[in-house]
């Protein structure tokens, strides 16, 4: 599923376009207890709707409780994250290739080096070739025109993603780091309290 058409969404006067590996931030706004305060990673993105996975919610989950044999694969710390609440039985897998020319079977190219990864594929067939995984229990999904929708009525921020952002050994600070690298006013959106009380 590539996208056919990439809509682009104006929003606190930058113009981002809604398509694989760009991030989903929330705004203070967003207040639904599946995605306050954080990050997302669109991996797929068509006339159809958008998927992707959130990149801040690790749980407590162990992967070798669940996935064996991928908790030697996996980036620290090696727990599945909880990508979103659609299919939380089902998991995803983003990688990250350590060389574009030697993708692994069952992978999957999203944007540039990074991936899906069928989990199916045998472990040993993957073993050298990645430079980082990281496992997602469910995942966010939207059906057609309803992400634009929550993008024009300012739930989200739609910002370029970095590679470390995927695979970061603490993703605690990862929504105020993606903000603080912004341009301009979203920027100023980093330094905001927790309790906006507070302020």
């Amino acid at each position: 599923m590539r996208p056919a058409a990439c809509p682009h969404v104006r929003h606190s006067g930058l113009v981002s376009e809604l398509r694989a590996g760009m991030l989903l931030v929330a705004a203070p706004a967003l207040l639904d207890p599946n995605f306050a305060d954080s990050v997302v990673l669109l991996l797929d993105v068509d006339d159809g709707g958008a998927l992707g996975v959130v990149l801040n919610r690790p749980s407590p989950v162990a992967v070798s409780e669940v996935l064996g044999g991928w908790a030697e694969v996996v980036a620290e710390p090696e727990v599945l994250f909880q990508g979103g609440p659609v299919g939380a039985e089902g998991a995803l897998a983003v990688a990250m290739l350590s060389d574009a020319d030697d993708a692994p079977v069952g992978f999957r190219p999203v944007e540039g080096r990074l991936g899906l990864l069928d989990l199916d594929t045998p472990v040993e067939l993957v073993e050298g070739t990645l430079q980082g995984l990281r496992i997602f229990a469910g995942y966010a999904g939207w059906g057609a025109g309803q992400l634009e929708a929550e993008v024009d009525e300012g739930s989200w921020y739609v910002v370029p993603g970095e590679a470390g952002d995927v695979f970061r050994l603490d993703p605690t600070d990862l929504w105020r780091d993606v903000m603080r690298r912004q341009p301009g006013e979203l920027a100023w959106h980093a330094t905001r309290p927790v309790d906006p009380d507070l302020n």
